[in-house]
Parts: C-alpha cells; sequence; structure tokens
C-alpha cells in the first residue's frame, strides 16, 4: 500500500501534467488517481469503473478511460496485455520494477522481481550500445495444480464472478 507521501507527490505530479497539456484539474480525475493509488492489484477499467459508482463517485466510464489515458501520458500508470483481450493497469509510481507470471489456465498474475534480469537488461545495453529505459517481461505458464486435476482457487473464484 502507498504511504500518504507517494499519494500526495502522484498528486503534484499529475496536477503539474494536466496544468502544463492544458487540460482541466476535476476532481473527479483525482479521485480516480487515488482509488488507483489505493490498490495493490491489477485492474481493468470496468472492475475500476464499478469500484467507483460503489464508492459512490460520480464518474462516467468515458472519464475513467480519458484519466487512464492521461495517468499512462504522464507514468503515473502502466498498462499491460496479459494475453487477454481485456487490458489490465497497475500503478507505477513509487513501484518497483518487476516482471510478470501469468496462468494461461485461471488467468492469475503473479508478480516477481530477480536481479539477474537486471544484468540481463544491462549486459544487452552495453552489448548494442544503448541505454535500456524500461522493459517488460511477461512468462506465461500452465498451473501445476491445475493440470494435475487439482482444483484451483483463483480459477474457482472467477468462475464464481462470472
Amino acid at each position: 500500500m502507498p504511504t500518504t507521501k507517494i499519494v500526495e507527490e502522484v498528486k503534484q505530479i499529475f496536477s503539474a501534467y494536466l496544468e502544463e497539456h492544458g487540460h482541466r484539474k476535476t476532481p473527479e480525475r483525482f479521485a480516480i488517481l487515488e482509488e488507483i493509488y489505493s490498490r495493490n492489484d491489477h485492474f481493468d477499467v470496468e472492475s475500476l469503473y464499478i469500484q467507483m459508482k460503489n464508492r459512490n463517485y460520480r464518474v462516467s466510464r468515458a472519464t475513467v478511460y480519458n484519466t487512464l489515458d492521461l495517468l499512462l501520458a504522464c507514468d503515473l500508470v502502466t498498462k499491460h496485455q496479459f494475453g487477454k483481450n481485456m487490458a489490465q493497469f497497475e500503478r507505477a509510481y513509487g513501484y518497483k520494477q518487476h516482471d510478470h507470471l501469468i496462468c494461461v489456465d485461471c488467468g492469475k498474475v503473479e508478480e516477481f522481481c530477480d536481479p539477474r534480469i537486471q544484468e540481463i537488461r544491462n549486459d544487452m545495453g552495453s552489448f548494442f550500445h544503448h541505454q535500456v529505459k524500461h522493459h517488460s517481461l511477461h512468462l506465461y505458464a500452465s498451473c501445476d495444480l491445475h493440470k494435475s486435476g487439482g482444483n484451483c482457487p483463483h480459477l474457482e473464484k472467477n468462475q464464481v464472478q462470472s
């Protein structure tokens, strides 16, 4: 969970970005930003919209989409396409570099950080005479529990929600 300090910093960054690019600073945009930074998970637009509605925020889907575009543009949110038709997002500021393992059976996303990946990134940048700015690594795997005929709790949870 991000600290109050990080939330204040992202508000300042977002405010400066909106001002610099001639966008309005609306309470809805900042409510969406705060909602995103209160989460610890990946989310899609629809789940964010529903969460905002359940908390009695008066926002439209269009406002959520437009605000996400602005947050992407100022690097406060990261967008992922984990092999499904639906984009997933996560907060980016104050969040360490990490990679993802995605279960192709149930869709669960596991985050991991391995210093060897950073070494490879540095080595490749040196080898090709480039400064690597960022990277994305997604590993797609089949769940051992699901493969062995066991019950995958994440898959069962997803089926109940559908």
